[in-house]
């Protein structure tokens, strides 16, 4: 069986997209998927690599193909709740935390689905400590003690280790995708993945 591992972070809208077909891709394939919370501006550091906005911003029609391209694949897929959060680009460094430290405490997936609704359906402020810490409530999670475990060395030094993991396989942003020991970078490659993890 094959494992469709899956590098990301809340910040990214396109990583927001891909969760919303992942699961699907997996039951159809009968791959696994592991969801490895990274700190994209961690791993832009480690790569040179920029946001598109300041990549691409001096580039005449980029941005808005760019636009072009998320509203067809959002039409595509019929994912109607999408927003563009008004306070992005949002420092994810506690949610991204939080993520490793949900994982811990095996609530992973409620955390990811909870938390990627905040950022992209609700248009929340994620970088609030108290916007925070009251999503989590309203979710139904232990909102003090995943925000405690945030704090600790032990979170702290596994979001770092993920996001060298996610560097050592070639990552250089997010959504990055590996299937089989290949890597696969962007929400336009989730058909790659999935034949991918079929063939595996």
């Amino acid at each position: 069986m094959s494992e469709i591992r899956f590098y990301f972070d809340f910040g990214s809208p396109n990583a927001y997209l891909s969760h919303r077909l992942l699961p699907d891709i997996a039951q159809r394939t009968g791959a696994s998927l592991r969801y490895v919370p990274i700190l994209l501006g961690g791993l832009f550091k480690m790569t040179g690599n920029q946001s598109p906005v300041q990549a691409f911003g001096n580039i005449k029609n980029k941005l808005a193909y760019e636009q072009l391209e998320s509203r067809r694949f959002i039409q595509r897929h019929g994912i109607t709740e999408f927003r563009m959060n008004p306070h992005f680009p949002v420092n994810t460094l506690h949610i991204m935390r939080g993520a490793v430290a949900a994982e811990t405490l095996g609530v992973a997936p409620a955390y990811i689905d909870s938390v990627y609704k905040d950022m992209w359906e609700r248009e929340r402020k994620m970088d609030d400590p108290d916007v925070i810490r009251s999503a989590l409530q309203e979710a139904g999670l232990d909102a003090d003690e995943i925000i405690r475990l945030t704090q600790t060395d032990d979170i702290k030094a596994t979001l770092l280790a993920n996001t060298q993991e996610a560097f050592d396989a070639g990552a250089f942003g997010s959504p990055s995708f590996t299937v089989e020991g290949e890597l696969y970078f962007g929400k336009d490659r989730l058909r790659d993945v999935e034949e991918q993890a079929r063939a595996g």
